[in-house]
């Protein structure tokens, strides 16, 4: 079954505020086997929300509408619905005398707008709100010539959350027909997206029960597979399958097969072989260190390293010969393997990484352009050297780079 998510509020079209609910809302979905075909974020504009409602109901089968169901005049989620379904809308005595206690045990005053929380659709059941002042509401219509599956929640995550959980999960599991998802990340470096798809293309479009998504990310894609089916092990066992057959394809490109980040693959490889590492990066200043890092227990297998971004600091921390620096210039081959080898003896480690380039704006010329980059593992047996040239600012010169140097490092541990 599909289904529609519609966050509902003018806030969420700025840039100052996230729709992050229908995050948590998508999963639960999936949870039961119910895939999301759309997400709509829509302002508190009357025709605009009716508009939005009639396409989800025209389209999907299951519809979540979040927000807009508090007492304010730009609160329209009730009447936007009952507009776009044809159905009535009425204030019910007792959520308003609810309204009333929930009010006086806080010893507030019971301002009349709050009672439109009380309207409610003809043949809505009503979902409780404890957290909160306005209650949810449940459709089972038919709609068209359709069964229509309609939830009004509230916004704050506070209060939708636990409402989904706790009312809107228990109905869908009890009328929909059971459905399983099953789901594989698969990430490939330093790849194109249409270079990637040209390749798996005729591979995925085979699969035509097992939908396919390429995204496009710095440095490399990301290959989403999912299956929904009545049985979760024939689910899992298509999506392994197409998983298997472009993982054949794309061979060594592929570096992770469960969403894994390629720093986690890195540390995974150097502590399977007792490994370390050290690093010594210029144009990067850092960055790869910083990566490897962010992993809880990437001590374990990365010892450390220097920014050497002068060419004082390269001699000091890496013993890289000033007249090695001299003859061949800062940015060379030369520089990088030695302090790839520098850095390695210096810290005493299985493998060293040396990084320099030019990450611009400025820096560059003829001869050595904005976005030249060198890169160098060494083990002590072999030192490898790659030149790359990479286009963009300076960020994305920089993230390249760290992406190519733990790529290398892969490589090297494969």
């Amino acid at each position: 079954m599909n289904s529609e998510i519609i966050a509902i509020g003018s806030e969420l079209l700025s840039p100052y505020r996230q729709d992050t609910n229908s995050l948590f809302v998508t999963e639960r979905l999936n949870q039961l086997g119910i895939t999301v075909a759309f997400k709509t974020i829509v302002g508190d504009r009357p025709k605009h929300l009716v508009d939005a409602i009639r396409s989800a109901l025209s389209r999907t089968d299951v519809v979540v509408i979040m927000g807009g169901l508090g007492p304010t005049e730009d609160d329209l989620t009730r009447e936007a619905v009952a507009e776009a379904m044809q159905v009535g809308l009425k204030r019910d005595p007792e959520l308003i005398a609810q309204l009333y206690a929930r009010m006086a045990a806080r010893r507030l005053t019971m301002t009349r707008n709050n009672e439109k929380q009380a309207d409610v659709l003809d043949g809505a059941i009503i979902l409780v709100n404890p957290r909160g002042s306005a209650p949810g509401q449940w459709l089972d219509v038919v709609y068209g010539k359709h069964r229509k599956l309609v939830m009004l929640v509230p916004g704050p995550p506070s209060e939708l959350k636990p409402m989904f959980d706790e009312e809107c999960v228990p109905r869908l599991r009890e009328v929909l027909p059971r459905r399983h998802i099953a789901t594989r990340v698969l990430k490939a470096a330093l790849i194109g997206e249409s270079a990637a798809d040209a390749r798996i293309a005729p591979i995925y479009t085979q699969f035509t029960d097992v939908e396919t998504t390429i995204l496009a990310h710095l440095g490399d894609i990301q290959l989403n597979l999912l299956c929904s089916k009545p049985i979760l092990e024939l689910a899992q066992a298509r999506v392994d399958e197409l998983a298997s057959r472009i993982e054949e394809e794309l061979d060594d490109l592929i570096y992770s097969s469960q969403g894994e980040s390629l720093e986690q693959i890195v540390l995974l490889h150097l502590e399977m072989q007792g490994a370390t590492l050290s690093v010594a990066e210029s144009c990067t200043g850092g960055m790869v260190a910083e990566r490897l890092t962010s992993i809880s227990g990437s001590s374990r297998s990365f010892v450390g390293g220097a920014v050497v971004y002068s060419n004082e600091l390269k001699t000091e921390f890496a013993d890289v010969s000033p007249t090695l620096i001299e003859r061949h210039g800062a940015v060379s081959r030369e520089v990088a393997a030695a302090l790839a080898e520098g850095i390695r003896v210096r810290c005493d480690t299985t493998l060293g990484v040396g990084v320099t380039g030019i990450a611009g704006p400025s820096g560059g010329s003829d001869e050595k352009p904005v976005g030249l980059v060198y890169l160098s593992v060494s083990d002590g047996k072999k030192t490898e050297v790659v030149e790359r040239r990479f286009s963009g600012d300076r960020d994305r010169i920089r993230h390249y780079a760290s992406q190519t140097a733990l790529d290398l490092v892969r490589r090297r541990l494969m």
